[in-house]
C-alpha cells in the first residue's frame, strides 16, 4: 500500500486575515501548510487541514472556511472570534 501526500497551499485571504488577527492580538504565529494524503490504487483520500500554532496552541483551518479548530476537530469557533478567544487566552 502507498500513500501519496501532496501538500496544500494556504488561500491567501485566509492566511492575510489569520496574520491581522494575531498582529492585532500581538501574538506570532507559526503556519504549517496542510496536505492531502491518498491511498494509491483506491478512492480514499484524507484532507488534513493547516494549522496555525500560536503560544503552543494549535488551531486547524481549512481553504474557504470560517471555522477554526481549537486543538483537534472537536471544538471549533468562528473565525472572527479568534481574536477574542487569543486575548483571553493571554489573560489567563
Amino acid at each position: 500500500m502507498k500513500i501519496i501526500k501532496q501538500e496544500l497551499q494556504f488561500e491567501e485571504s485566509l492566511k492575510q486575515r489569520l496574520e491581522f488577527i494575531c498582529e492585532f492580538s500581538k501574538v506570532n504565529p507559526k503556519f504549517v501548510n496542510g496536505s492531502i494524503r491518498k491511498i494509491e490504487n483506491t478512492n480514499i483520500s484524507y484532507i488534513e487541514p493547516h494549522r496555525v500554532i500560536i503560544n503552543n496552541t494549535t488551531f486547524l483551518v481549512f481553504n474557504y472556511s470560517n471555522d477554526v479548530y481549537i486543538s483537534n476537530l472537536t471544538k471549533k469557533i468562528k473565525l472572527s472570534e479568534l481574536e477574542e478567544y487569543l486575548q483571553r487566552q493571554v489573560k489567563s
